[in-house]
């Protein structure tokens, strides 16, 4: 990608004087386009509009026919720079590449397939402008509710009614587009501007139904998620680009096949860690929304994920926060009421027993999340301490690595939340168990092994100063 031109912007473009006669002698556009260019051209807003609201189908298709027919820079940048500052001035004017002329050329040019081309243009300025200008023409089209009904539904089931034949030649046009934005995240084109540009596209065009299942086909979800993931963990926010990453999921949250895919893709994790980072509001806001949708949802079981992601406290802060918008403060007031039920549902100290029991320990918010063992840490002592001895006999002697890392994770738990944790577990010769762990060929138990025995070496007053640390 040639970036020769980055400082390009539209009025720049705007300045140029081109010699259009040029392109009539060489036959690539009429008498007629060079008449509409130049009524249309260096002229001010008022009178632009004036001629847009008489003819604006004529003049489109002029344009249009320049950039089928003249490939040189200069005046491809040009007239996308006059299209540009068209809509931009009212979006409602990309109507006008759907609606012909009275005097319509017998070879009318077709927007999807011009603008599709301009996309392997090799300047940033053609491509940038072509995406905008195709996202827009997708937008605007007037078969688009036609084309929802032959297509995928909210929920992801399918039409089984045939797409018309014009509309079929839309849909894979549409389907090129999206493919392109898909390798925009993927590959960028330029450093720092292909992502924004193709997230922006993305979060206009994902309001349709169809385009969320074709995104999903194209397995864009993976590419979203990292981008959460990086922004978060960078500091240095793109605010806006967050915003639309985040609504982009949001609107795919809506299709059921993309919802239930997000759980794999790490898509969790990176809308939670969103929602602690973020110091704009309107991106807090989408965060909270896609996190409230997928929470809702009876066929995603996220719940262990929010809660390990840290979801509950970073509610709880937020809620200390003021906010004027009613849907944010019912999405939090809905994920407080949500989180406090599934730790709840998850982390009820007889299912923990019951594995305890069973010798065979993995990962869950039963383990890691501090409200349970803050509720429940008392319990232990049921029985004369039978889970806890239970507990430390696995950790004795079991062969399995997951199994005796979140056994010593535990026992650092118990001892960091019962009064006299730490000589119970001397008393039971827990200590002796862990220390014998830290030389264990599984990295992940050594390290859990390391932390539990610093929390049995550790006076309690340091232990709960490290704890709030």
């Amino acid at each position: 990608m040639s970036r020769g031109h980055d400082e390009l912007t539209t009025a720049s473009v705007l300045k140029r004087d081109l010699h259009w006669e040029t392109y009539v002698t060489a036959r690539l556009i009429s008498e007629r386009d060079l008449q509409l260019i130049r009524r249309y051209d260096k002229r001010g807003n008022q009178v632009q509009t004036s001629l847009l609201e008489e003819e604006g189908p004529a003049y489109t298709e002029a344009f249009l026919t320049v950039l089928r027919q003249v490939s040189k820079e200069e005046v491809v940048q040009y007239i996308l720079a006059l299209l540009d500052d068209m809509i931009t001035v009212d979006p409602a004017r990309a109507q006008f590449f759907h609606e012909q002329s009275e005097k319509h050329l017998a070879n009318l040019p077709d927007p999807y397939s011009v603008f599709l081309r301009l996309l392997g243009r090799t300047d940033w300025f053609s491509q940038s402008k072509a995406c905008k200008l195709l996202t827009a023409v997708f937008e605007s089209r007037p078969e688009k509710e036609q084309a929802e009904a032959h297509g995928a539904t909210a929920n992801g089931a399918s039409s089984s009614q045939p797409i018309p034949a014009a509309n079929e030649e839309v849909q894979s046009s549409l389907s090129q587009f999206i493919e392109f934005l898909c390798k925009q995240l993927r590959q960028p084109a330029h450093p720092s501007r292909s992502v924004p540009s193709a997230l922006h596209s993305l979060a206009c065009l994902l309001r349709e139904p169809g385009v969320r299942m074709l995104f999903h086909r194209a397995n864009g979800l993976q590419l979203l998620a990292p981008l959460l993931r990086q922004q978060s963990a960078s500091g240095a926010h793109n605010h806006q680009l967050m915003y639309e990453a985040c609504l982009a999921v949001w609107q795919l949250t809506f299709y059921q096949p993309a919802a239930e895919a997000m759980q794999g893709a790490g898509m969790v994790a990176g809308l939670v860690e969103t929602a602690r980072t973020a110091t704009k509001e309107k991106v807090l806001r989408m965060a909270l929304l896609a996190i409230s949708n997928l929470a809702k949802n009876p066929k995603v079981d996220v719940a262990a994920d929010l809660v390990e992601s840290g979801l509950p406290r970073i509610v709880a802060t937020r809620k200390q926060q003021s906010y004027d918008d009613e849907d944010m403060a019912a999405a939090l007031d809905f994920l407080e009421g949500k989180m406090k039920e599934d730790i709840k549902l998850l982390s009820s100290f007889e299912k923990y027993r019951k594995e305890v029991l069973s010798g065979s320990l993995d990962w869950s918010p039963m383990h890691t999340a501090e409200a349970f063992w803050k509720e429940n840490v008392e319990k232990f002592e049921e029985k004369d301490f039978q889970t806890l001895r239970v507990l430390l006999k696995i950790l004795e002697g079991s062969r399995d690595s997951r199994t005796l890392a979140v056994g010593c994770h535990d026992l650092g738990h118990f001892i960091t939340f019962h009064a006299h944790g730490r000589q119970i577990v001397s008393d039971l010769r827990g200590k002796e168990l862990v220390m014998r762990l830290m030389m264990h060929p599984d990295q992940e138990v050594q390290k859990q092994a390391l932390l539990c025995v610093q929390k049995i070496m550790l006076a309690r007053d340091k232990l709960e100063f490290m704890n709030a640390h």
